[in-house]
């Protein structure tokens, strides 16, 4: 098992943190999803090595991209569409 902690942007509320975690968790491989919001991580542990792009590639489709990416205005709006999502969903 891989546990990874991975920092992204846009992380700002609990509805972000309940997308992420729905989102994530469907990944075949994924046994563990857990979002810190005061700190911008993701604390990840799957299976292969091959599943960490898949997630970084989720992430980034929802508006949270790994903090080392640029950042950009679509993105950020993606995020606050993903927080909606999140919070509805609670």
């Amino acid at each position: 098992m891989i546990s990874e902690e991975i920092k992204v942007a846009n992380v700002k509320c609990s509805g972000c943190a309940n997308s992420i975690q729905t989102k994530l968790m469907h990944i075949q491989g994924v046994s563990k999803v857990e979002v810190d919001i005061d700190n911008d991580t993701v604390n990840v542990e799957y299976s292969e090595d091959s599943i960490r792009e898949e997630l970084i590639s989720k992430l980034h489709a929802m508006g949270y991209p790994e903090a080392t990416e640029e950042n950009g205005l679509l993105l950020q709006l993606k995020s606050y569409a993903s927080c909606m999502i999140g919070r509805m969903n609670k």
